[in-house]
């Protein structure tokens, strides 16, 4: 099994609907961001919109959390302490796990949007092991 220790840069994240159609862009294309997994069991994401500037009217996307995590080679399940998001402290966050192409792949639960359905997969290149 392939360890997810260290520190990761955000290089990619696609979404797509229901229907496997694809979506807009997450983050509009230019997200940045960064994943630490340490060997004592802490996380901490924070991903954004990485754009200067914005259109007007426009709010950028962000987010962050931390906490104790669990891996099994499949899935990535953080208790979250601290976050961008207040509902999300207390709560698990489940992620499936999988390595391709040099880069492990982080796949988040279907979330509801506006326009429906959301599947979104975020694609992490190690920087650093611990």
């Amino acid at each position: 099994m392939p360890s997810i220790i260290g520190t990761w840069k955000l290089v990619g994240a696609t979404a797509r609907d229901a229907s496997g159609a694809a979506l807009p862009t997450p983050y509009a294309g230019n997200g940045i961001g960064r994943l630490t997994l340490t060997a004592q069991g802490r996380m901490m994401s924070v991903v954004c919109d990485g754009r200067p500037e914005l259109p007007a009217g426009t709010r950028r996307e962000y987010s962050s959390y931390c906490g104790n995590y669990s891996f099994d080679g499949e899935q990535l399940v953080t208790r979250v302490d601290a976050a961008s998001d207040p509902s999300r402290i207390g709560s698990d966050q489940v992620r499936g796990v999988r390595f391709e192409a040099g880069c492990m792949i982080l796949v988040p639960p279907p979330r509801q949007t506006a326009a429906g359905e959301e599947h979104r997969e975020i694609a992490w290149e190690r920087l650093a092991a611990e």
